[in-house]
């Protein structure tokens, strides 16, 4: 009764191992996909904050032509260059 008992002691402890083994590989596997999955978003991430970054600058560009546009500066410079228009105590040289 001893040498069966002993085989099923060893029976259940391989397949404890076996079960143990199987969870290590399955963990293993979702580890590398995760750390995968953390690159392409590390990467995505590096990808947006450059367009943020990008889109910033654009906001304050388009914010300072903006004060632009509605300065006195902006009319004098589309009726100088449109309409041809100068002020009264002017004088232009053109060329021949």
């Amino acid at each position: 009764m001893g040498k069966r008992r002993k085989k099923k002691n060893q029976a259940g402890v391989g397949s404890i191992f076996c079960i143990a083994a199987f969870l290590l590989i399955v963990i293993s596997i979702q580890i590398v996909r995760l750390y995968q999955k953390d690159q392409l978003y590390a990467a995505r991430e590096a990808e947006l904050n450059v367009l943020y970054e990008e889109e910033t600058e654009r906001e304050g560009k388009l914010s300072d032509y903006e004060e632009y546009i509605d300065s006195q500066e902006y009319v004098e410079d589309t009726a100088r260059s449109k309409l041809g228009l100068i002020y009264d105590d002017e004088i232009i040289f053109r060329e021949k």
